[in-house]
């Protein structure tokens, strides 16, 4: 294990612990900040996620966003591979997909414009720290070469960390929503 995979380790452990304590303490908050950003895109292609553990739920705001355009889910292919996204609609009927996803039971792949990423903790510079699998870094890294794709993380407030270890590869947020504010990195 190299020193970088030390820190993250360390970090990331860090980051879970008070994310843990955020959601017992969470009320549904997040989700009306989100839905107000997410207005400002109506129509344009997003992707969420369904929580997973310990985090914030995007779901009411996904519900909102997918009566004015296409909504999806990450479908994890394969380890070292980019994310790829499958239309979500509520209520829909759902299959596991490893690390404790769903996704729709039936693919029905297209290329969001817009992420609402899940995260460990998050910097005041945009900076992001994930699980460690690298699925999003790849994923807009790709999405990215192609066409300008924004990065929306969600957090509760209490995962935000100073000095983050960060890597060349990985992908900066454009904006973070918590339960209380909203932080733009973008110019």
């Amino acid at each position: 294990m190299t020193d970088l995979a030390a820190i993250k380790g360390a970090a990331r452990k860090a980051a879970f612990a008070r994310r843990k304590a955020a959601f017992e303490r969470a009320s549904g908050a997040g989700a009306g900040l989100l839905s107000e950003l997410l207005a400002g895109y109506r129509g344009v292609a997003l992707s969420g996620y369904l929580p997973i553990r310990t985090e914030i739920d995007p779901l009411p705001a996904m519900a909102e966003a997918a009566a004015h355009g296409p909504v999806g889910l990450p479908v994890i292919e394969g380890p070292d591979l980019p994310l790829r996204f499958s239309r979500w609609e509520p209520d829909m009927p759902l299959r596991a997909n490893g690390f404790g996803t769903q996704v729709p039971e039936h693919d029905d792949f297209f290329e969001p414009e817009m992420l609402i990423v899940p995260l460990v903790a998050f910097d005041a510079a945009g900076g992001r720290l994930g699980y460690g699998g690298g699925f999003y870094d790849r994923t807009l890294e790709q999405l990215r070469a192609k066409r300008a794709t924004l990065a929306i993380g969600f957090a509760f407030d209490a995962q935000e960390a100073e000095n983050l270890p960060l890597e060349a590869t990985d992908q900066p947020l454009d904006f973070l929503v918590t339960e209380s504010r909203v932080l733009t990195f973008r110019d």
